[in-house]
């Protein structure tokens, strides 16, 4: 059977025009309404399009959307954006990168974070790599307090990161802590090289090139039980890509403490720097803070005294 889309009329005249400039501008919500309009579909007819998808949105939510009253950004609502791109019959990504774009240009060059789709192919494949390890998504520990160090080389790449843990097990058992790095965009994972610094050891390492995705088992040698502390050190020594521009901590449930801080090379000093927090990788980004960069000790750093789900990070431009 035909896909159902295959029958809406293509728009034409002044709502094909409308319609292209606003895939191009934005934002979301006026480029989806006009998308809406220009196929000539209730959105009822939408809501029935997106259910043959597999998609569960109501009328509700899909008229929030396109008047601007609310943004989708659950998973399930990232789903059926991608599915509206297909019954809409628009451009792969066109209503996805207006959800990821942070906001008019700050004349700094800065190209555009990664992608939405490079992120969830990296997510996919920290599945693939996760289950080869016979490692649950879920640990069975909570973070009290979690601490980073990033360096910034000479040549603006990211040389390494090193992360200070405090955890408590929630289960009896625990005694490993699959630790994640992804790379900048052109890293090569082979090239990297995780270090033990405290209280555990390297085991085994999985690695995905084409996404820049590393995981390794950093092992305790004792096993946990609920509601034991536990602390530990390791680093990811990289250097594998070219200009690093940001640095984004994703996290799922709420935790402790966060501490990043980002240390640049006296050689490779940034014009500005700030900080930001993403509640996903679809989502605008916000809480903007201008970060002033330590001339002594050439860092800048935020600290969230208690995470919530979501992705705060740190950026830079670069003369």
């Amino acid at each position: 059977m035909p896909h159902a889309t295959q029958h809406a009329d293509a728009p034409a005249g002044a709502a094909a025009a409308e319609l292209d400039t606003a895939l191009r501008g934005g934002p979301f919500h006026v480029a989806l309404r006009a998308a809406i309009a220009a196929r000539g579909l209730p959105l009822q007819r939408v809501q029935h399009h997106l259910s043959r998808h597999g998609v569960r949105v109501g009328v509700t939510s899909l008229s929030y959307w396109q008047q601007g009253a609310r943004r989708p950004q659950r998973p399930e609502s990232l789903r059926a954006v991608r599915a509206l791109e297909e019954i809409l019959q628009l451009p792969e990504e066109s209503l996805i990168r207006l959800l990821a774009d942070t906001g008019p240009a700050t004349g700094s060059g800065r190209p555009a974070a990664r992608s939405y789709r490079s992120v969830q192919e990296a997510s996919e494949v920290l599945h693939r790599l996760l289950g080869d390890l016979g490692a649950p998504l879920d640990g069975g520990l909570h973070t009290l307090g979690h601490h980073e160090r990033v360096r910034i080389g000479p040549r603006r790449e990211l040389l390494g990161r090193e992360a200070h843990h405090i955890v408590r097990a929630h289960r009896d058992g625990v005694d490993r802590f699959v630790a994640v790095h992804h790379g900048d965009p052109g890293c090569a994972p082979e090239r990297m090289a995780v270090h033990a610094l405290e209280n555990c050891r390297t085991g085994r390492v999985r690695l995905h090139p084409a996404t820049g995705v590393l995981v390794a088992e950093l092992l305790f040698d004792t096993r946990l039980r609920a509601g034991d502390t536990f602390l530990f050190r390791y680093a990811v020594e990289d250097g594998t890509a070219g200009v690093c521009r940001e640095y984004v901590r994703g996290f799922g449930p709420a935790g402790g403490q966060y501490a990043l801080q980002v240390r640049f090379d006296a050689r490779a000093l940034p014009v500005r720097c700030h900080r930001f927090v993403q509640h996903s990788p679809a989502a605008p980004r916000g809480g903007r803070q201008d970060l002033p960069l330590s001339r002594r000790h050439l860092s800048v750093h935020l600290v969230e005294p208690r995470v919530r789900s979501g992705m705060p990070g740190i950026a830079w431009d670069w003369e």
